[in-house]
């Protein structure tokens, strides 16, 4: 569990750690990987959200994924990228956050992602929650938090305890 006071300086920021969809580079599950391989090219990132045809949360692609399938005995080639659909190869399993102000299940799954998907409880894609975020929100909590609260040294908290019991 995240200490109050941290919890509490991290929210006072005002700032929203979420990216909204409508700013999110995605592709369409039926989209060969042709396309995801140019939009993720474009975009420079290696790994967006797939949504299907009413923007649910299908899953995520990567360049690597794509990048896979190119691959032959005989060498590279671009020709199963033009037949293949991208749910064909996409990661299915993906943890998605539906309560954006659980910040403890954020900061666990940012631990090995670089951003996590944020649905409803429909599975509608809503944006994406990135460590980029998050980490501005540590700052902020980094450079703020003795202007709300004082933070004593577990060496002085044994000290005054001690004092106190003598």
């Amino acid at each position: 569990m995240i200490d109050k006071p941290i919890e509490a300086v991290m929210r006072q920021s005002n700032r929203d750690i979420l990216i909204p969809a409508d700013l999110v580079a995605t592709v369409n599950e039926d989209n060969n990987l042709q396309h995801a391989f140019l939009v993720l090219t474009k975009v420079k990132y290696a790994k967006i959200p797939v949504l299907d045809n009413d923007n649910h949360f299908k899953g995520l692609i990567s360049l690597s994924m794509i990048t896979e399938q190119m691959l032959l005995d005989t060498g590279i080639t671009t020709r199963p990228l033009d037949s293949m659909k991208i749910k064909e190869v996409m990661q299915k399993d993906v943890p998605t956050i539906y309560e954006r102000d659980n910040l403890e299940v954020i900061l666990r799954h940012l631990v090995n992602e670089n951003f996590i998907p944020y649905v409803d409880h429909n599975n509608k894609f809503l944006g994406i929650i990135t460590r980029r975020e998050l980490f501005k929100e540590i700052n902020y909590l980094a450079h703020n938090f003795s202007k709300r609260y004082v933070a004593l040294s577990a060496y002085h908290e044994k000290s005054v305890q001690q004092t106190a019991v003598q």
